[in-house]
């Protein structure tokens, strides 16, 4: 019997985990792939607004409980969930505020006067609550959510944007290295290493494709390319280069004066 019950519930999770099987999309479309690079590239960013953000909640948050303190009671607040009496309740309510949730209502809940009728240690505040709630709903539903935009649109316009981006040439430089690679390595090897001595030939080729990866005829003799290569430091085992070797070389020979740590 506890099978039987158990078994439309693991069906329902079933139904729920085959809706993710829209994620594989972000494997085909070129253009989602570049929205989730550009947030991924984001992240340290975004982290600094974030922490701003969290700085402005607790500044907010011991700001209201210091003036908002004796009001319990209202059309939103109570003494129970929704109130200013301890840095933990204003913490949660400044938020719920900063989404746009009822603001303006705990705005009059926190002006009401004597003159009002209001009750004091219950109901009575401030006309500071006026110039607190607007500067609130100001700066973290609009200054800091546009600043998360801002955020994301600079790197996207950074990285995709430009004709000449960092990231489109990374990516023509890695296909360039992959076709010169298939041709090279033989079947057996699985795509995971080639020939010490084909390494003058495998240059020579992708110098065709790209002049900043590869060693062309053109720019670069024998002599000159030897030297080069020596240079680059290119590690073998056994008379054989792996394939993480060889990329690392190349890609550190075209792209390691960059400064890439800074720009990505």
């Amino acid at each position: 019997m506890g099978f039987l019950s158990v078994g439309p519930q693991i069906a329902r999770v079933m139904r729920v985990l085959r809706v993710t099987r829209i994620l594989r999309l972000a494997g085909k479309a070129k253009g989602l792939q570049a929205i989730l690079e550009t947030i991924k590239f984001s992240l340290p960013a975004l982290m600094n607004v974030f922490i701003l953000l969290c700085l402005v909640f607790f500044m907010v948050s011991v700001l209201s409980n210091f003036t908002f303190y004796n009001i319990t009671e209202g059309e939103v607040l109570d003494p129970t969930f929704k109130n200013f009496r301890n840095f933990k309740a204003s913490l949660l309510l400044n938020f719920a505020l900063s989404t746009g949730e009822d603001w303006n209502k705990v705005m009059f809940d926190c002006s009401r006067s004597k003159e009002e009728g209001c009750i004091e240690g219950k109901t009575c505040g401030s006309n500071f609550s006026f110039i607190y709630f607007i500067l609130l709903i100001l700066v973290c539903s609009h200054v800091m959510l546009n600043l998360f935009i801002l955020v994301i649109i600079q790197q996207f316009e950074k990285y995709y944007l430009a004709e000449d981006n960092m990231l489109g040439q990374f990516k023509n430089d890695f296909m360039a290295f992959m076709k010169v690679w298939r041709e090279l390595t033989q079947e057996k090897y699985k795509c995971f290493k080639i020939k010490e001595n084909q390494i003058i030939r495998f240059f020579r080729d992708l110098g065709r494709i790209s002049d900043t990866l590869g060693f062309s005829d053109e720019v670069y003799d024998d002599a000159e390319m030897k030297k080069n290569l020596l240079k680059m430091s290119i590690k073998s085992d056994n008379g054989y280069i792996y394939f993480n070797e060889m990329l690392y070389r190349c890609m550190r020979r075209k792209y390691g004066n960059m400064k890439i740590n800074k720009k990505m």
